[in-house]
């Protein structure tokens, strides 16, 4: 099963990483509060990256890799493009 790892632009600015193997489904969960705690006070704004995984295992990985990136760093992986 592959797994998504994505970015979203919250309505404050920041920026949101997190895995899953259902991205339509997650994006509506997070558009409705009942996503992740840290966009129910910031609601999100846009999805402004994705890059698809093999497995779980791999996309926690590379969502905890980009978790360590500065903002700067975050915005310059986003503008290289919206898919890997």
């Amino acid at each position: 099963m592959l797994w998504w790892v994505y970015i979203i632009e919250a309505a404050d600015g920041s920026l949101y990483t997190g895995i899953t193997n259902h991205l339509l489904r997650r994006w509506l969960a997070h558009c409705q509060g009942k996503g992740a705690k840290y966009l129910r006070s910031r609601p999100p704004k846009c999805l402004v990256y994705v890059e698809l995984q093999p497995d779980r295992s791999m996309a926690s990985k590379r969502e905890a890799a980009i978790k360590r990136l500065t903002r700067q760093q975050k915005l310059t992986l986003i503008q290289s493009g919206l898919t890997r």
